[in-house]
């Protein structure tokens, strides 16, 4: 059955820019009827995606600012609380890729970078999200771990580390707060086929992607009562790329 969040309200971040899996999920939940508050350093960006769900009636306001520090974090919650009245549901799907090459040739700068986009930016959504998310008793997060967290990829140590300690979040929350009725989840998606992931890789027609669409459904319903059962789960979405 198709999720239904009407009522809910969701903060996802990483929403500045179309085409990118934060866009698609966000607009997901919107279109299942979750309200929404949208989080990302671009603020024109947010800008432009408050109007385009309006355009669609999705109720969505914004919060810009750099969520790899820990007052960003905090205003898109005061935010969600202001506009909608609580919050719900926090998708952490704010993240990149930086370094791809031999281990020894990352530079401090790029380690430094990466957990602070890829771990930081969740570390501290969640940290300012859960006081809001027990107070409607319980709610559900769902974090953006990868493939590379799951199995080894050669050449991506930096990344692979990032996203490994999001794993690890995912699994402390899940614990800590599992009889509060706060459930946590990651997904663990491969390469997805975005504009900027397609550029980048140069792919032949037989490189396999995952497709967008995928990633957002099995992002919706471990954010529905639908997935009531399911917390601390690492859950890797690798369709034909397994």
């Amino acid at each position: 059955m198709p999720a239904d969040f009407s009522g809910k309200v969701a903060l996802v971040t990483g929403v500045g820019r179309v085409g990118q899996i934060g866009h698609a999920v966000a607009r997901g939940l919107g279109r299942a009827g979750a309200k929404l508050l949208l989080a990302d350093v671009n603020a024109v960006g947010l800008a432009d995606r408050v109007k385009e769900f309006a355009a669609e009636g999705i109720a969505a306001k914004a919060s810009a600012g750099d969520l790899t520090q820990p007052e960003a974090a905090r205003n898109a919650v005061a935010t969600a609380r202001a506009q909608f009245g609580g919050l719900d549901i926090v998708v952490n799907v704010a993240g990149g890729f930086f370094s791809y090459g031999p281990f020894t040739e990352v530079t401090p700068e790029t380690l430094d970078r990466e957990l602070a986009v890829n771990f930081k930016t969740a570390f501290f959504t969640c940290q300012a999200a859960v006081p809001a998310l027990l107070t409607r008793s319980g709610g559900s997060i769902v974090n953006f771990a990868s493939i590379a967290a799951v199995r080894s990829v050669m050449h991506m140590a930096a990344y692979s580390a990032s996203k490994s300690a999001v794993a690890g979040l995912t699994r402390a929350l899940a614990r800590e707060y599992r009889d509060a009725g706060l459930r946590v989840n990651a997904v663990a998606p491969a390469t997805v086929r975005t504009a900027d992931n397609v550029a980048q890789m140069q792919p032949d027609p037989k490189t396999p992607f995952v497709e967008i669409d995928e990633v957002v459904q099995t992002v919706l319903f471990l954010a529905s009562d639908a997935a009531s059962a399911i917390t601390g789960q690492i859950v890797p979405i690798t369709g034909k790329a397994y």
